[in-house]
């Protein structure tokens, strides 16, 4: 089961990652001025993960494929890390879908 943890960044913001079953980071967030918006930010992750539509399948500059998850505002609630090939972001994808809905929250802060 996945696992999303928060942390504080050096310059005093909050984030939080996805992690899936196995530990590999998934998604990353931006970072937050409180704590509370990044708990606000995890439960749009949780909620805007089950819809297909919400996921902006994307290729950086370098020919990477990767994707952001976006709410239903259309801010960026998450970004994956690059991946090899179209396939293996796709499964990261499905993997996001998987595991956030139920994923407990840890924090290290």
């Amino acid at each position: 089961m996945g696992s999303f943890l928060v942390t504080k960044r050096a310059n005093g913001e909050f984030q939080f990652v996805l992690k899936a079953g196995n530990g590999q980071v998934i998604l990353a967030s931006e970072g937050y001025t409180t704590k509370a918006a990044c708990e606000n930010g995890i439960e749009s992750v949780k909620k805007n993960s089950q819809d297909d539509a919400r996921f902006d399948r994307l290729e950086s500059k370098n020919g990477k494929p990767y994707f952001n998850l976006k709410a239903t505002n259309g801010q960026i609630i998450g970004s994956s890390e690059m991946y090899e090939s179209v396939a293996a972001r796709d499964n990261g994808i499905e993997s996001v879908k998987k595991n956030a809905p139920d994923a407990d929250v840890k924090e290290d802060l």
